[in-house]
Order: structure tokens, then sequence, then C-alpha cells
């Protein structure tokens, strides 16, 4: 098992130690589970009347901290606890599943494809032809990649997923279980003799840097050109992209939120859980999509977005402020 003195997790995060312990801290737990020989974090002030309570001998805290940490306990003062912790979370992180060889034995490697140094490829896969993986890709058990896509470096993809043919991926990204990239937009027109008639999506995606996709995510091919993901952009689980959608960098998406076709992101904006974007909408740079709301017409750059339909924040505030005093007074 790990385990570190409060002056060896110092030496990481370089931070200014309040209080001393005596304890070796063993793991990192949140404050109202923690007990005495593990560290939690105080990201934010609200957070603070929790401290008098946990059992934690140590807290990486940010500077403005307004308590003391008591008897045999410690804070380490950082400028930003949040990202201090996932230092700390990483130093204490298991080790990922083991390959015992680099390419299993049950795993179909097309003859034309080509695979780089340190890839290590698992049990059931797929690889079509003309597919290149750059270096140290880690593939999973059960994942397929159909022909002519290339997947950059350092790249891991968790089983169940799908890659499907002429898609390109960037170097370090994460894919996790059972995602799917580059199945068919969602293309139908009616037709009085054959009823609703398939549209080709004849486009591929092409995912940037540095992205990651969460668990039963799927971003659809193009219909023609490509579905787009700029690098570093965050999808969590269960997020829908429509074809020919286009993210710019650095944009997060939480989970069951969802663009339909040809949507264009700004750099990073963020995208609420459960939110809905239109088709053919552009969002500016940096606005942000209130959980749960519906999008259907252009937002400029930097406005917060709430309601169904979504209007400004605060114009969403003062309606729901003014319904609720409506129904307060036709209670009476």
């Amino acid at each position: 098992m790990k385990s570190y003195s409060l002056l060896e997790i110092n030496d990481i995060l370089k931070g200014t130690i309040v209080g001393h312990t005596n304890h070796t801290i063993t793991a990192p737990e949140q404050l109202e589970m923690a007990c005495e020989t593990e560290i939690s974090f105080i990201g934010n002030k609200k957070y603070e009347k929790l401290w008098a309570n946990s059992k934690a001998c140590v807290a990486v805290v940010n500077e403005d901290i307004s308590i003391e940490p008591g008897e045999n306990k410690a804070f380490i003062k950082v400028k930003n606890a949040d990202l201090a912790m996932s230092q700390i979370l990483s130093l204490f992180a298991p080790p990922t599943p083991l390959f015992h060889t680099d390419i299993h034995p049950t795993a179909i490697v097309d003859k034309t494809a080509v695979i780089g140094n340190g890839t290590r490829i698992g049990a059931g896969s797929y690889i079509g032809p003309n597919v290149q993986l750059g270096d140290n890709v880690t593939i999973y058990p059960n994942v397929t990649i159909l022909d002519d896509c290339t997947i950059g470096k350092n790249t891991i993809i968790w089983s169940g997923t799908v890659i499907r043919e002429r898609c390109h991926i960037g170097t370090d990204c994460i894919f996790h279980p059972n995602a799917t990239i580059g199945a068919d937009g969602f293309g139908f027109r009616p037709d009085p003799e054959r009823g609703l008639v398939k549209i080709p999506q004849i486009g591929n995606v092409i995912i940037g840097n540095n992205v990651e996709i969460g668990a039963n995510s799927c971003v659809d091919r193009g219909k023609f050109s490509s579905t787009i993901l700029g690098d570093g952009c965050k999808i969590d689980n269960l997020v829908q992209i429509g074809h020919n959608s286009k993210l710019g960098r650095f944009c997060i998406m939480a989970g069951n939120s969802g663009l339909a076709g040809s949507v264009t992101l700004g750099n990073g904006v963020i995208i609420g859980g459960s939110a809905s974007i239109k088709d053919h909408t552009t969002i500016g740079d940096g606005a942000i999509v209130g959980a749960g709301s519906g999008v259907t017409g252009d937002i400029p750059a930097g406005k917060v977005m709430l309601g169904y339909p979504a209007v400004e924040a605060r114009d969403a505030l003062k309606q729901w402020a003014i319904l609720k005093r409506l129904v307060k007074e036709s209670s009476k």
C-alpha cells in the first residue's frame, strides 16, 4: 500500500504547511468519510464547516482559508486546492489493467495496419485495413477500429468502443467504454412512395488532441465533410454529438446533453447536463448553457443561458421569481 509523510506530499505540491501531524498518509478521501490516516481537501470556503468533524489528518486548502487545522492535523495551503488534489489522486492511483503481451493472440490485426512502438492491443479487438496506430496507444479488449482510421500516440481506448471507418483521432485522447465514433448521422427524408428515405452519411469524424469522451457517448460522422472536436474537449457520459457539428477547443459537455446536426460551438463553451441544442445553431466563445436548458437560437460569446427555451440567465431567474410569486398569490 502506498503511503507518504506530510513533507513528502508537500514536496510534490510545493505549498505552505500549517500545523503538524505524525500520521502517515495512506489515501485521499472526501472530508466526511476520511479516517485519521487520510488526506482530503477544501476547495471552497463553504466546506470549511465540515473540517471540525472530519477525521482527516491533512487537508489541501486554498490560501484564503479562515480556519486552523487543529491538534495533530495540518493544512497544505496552495493557490488552487482542486488542481492540487488532482496531483494527490494521481499519486495514489492504482495501476491500470495489465497486458501480458503487447498484442493478444485473439486480436485481429489486418496485415496492412501500421502499429506504433509500444502500442498494446487487448483480447478480441479488431484493427481494420490501413489503420494507423501511433506509438504507445492502449487498446483494451473488444475494441473495434475500422478501415483507414488514424489514432495518435498515447491515446487510450477502453473496451466496447467502436471507431468507424475513415475517422481520425489525435494524440493523448481517452475514450471510455462503449463510446461510438463515426456512426451514421441521423438523416432521413419523407418520400410519399417509400416512407422515410435514409440520407447517406459519407463524411467522417476528426478529433483533436487531449480529448476525453465518456462512456456510451456518440459522435456521428458528417453527412459530408467532417464532424470536428477541437483540442482539449471533454465530453461526459451519454452525450450525443450530431453530424457535421463543430466544437472549438476546450469545450465541455456534461452528461445526457446533446447537439443536433450542424451545431457550432466556439472555444471554451460549457453545455450543462441534459441540455439540448437545436440544429444549425452557433454558440459563441465562452458561453455557458445551464443544465436542462433548450437552445433554439444562436448565442453570443460569453453569455450564460438558462431555461427551456433558453434565455439569458438573469432574465430566466426573474421569470422564475415572478412565477413563484404568482403561484403564492393564487394559493391565498
